[in-house]
């Protein structure tokens, strides 16, 4: 097995929120994925954070363009390795 992680990065708490529930459903993921506040560089305020949505694929079976593309639907996108 692998440590392979996908990193959805998107605007705000609820697109990660909604993303990560969505998971499951759309990719058959079983494992509750991680959600990070992620600041912006030298910003304190809520409302400049990115959030990331963490999943581990150690069977590398999901698709990295089908996840960037759902990552889209939430204007976000899969972070590169």
């Amino acid at each position: 097995m692998s440590d392979v992680r996908h990193v959805l990065v998107l605007p705000d708490r609820e697109a990660a929120e909604e993303a990560a529930g969505a998971l499951g459903e759309r990719f058959g993921v079983d494992e509750e994925p991680q959600l990070v506040r992620d600041a912006l560089a030298g910003e304190d305020d809520a409302e400049d954070a990115q959030w990331l949505v963490v999943l581990r694929d150690e069977m590398e079976r999901l698709d990295p363009e089908a996840l960037d593309a759902f990552a889209g639907e939430w204007d976000g996108w899969r972070e590169e390795p």
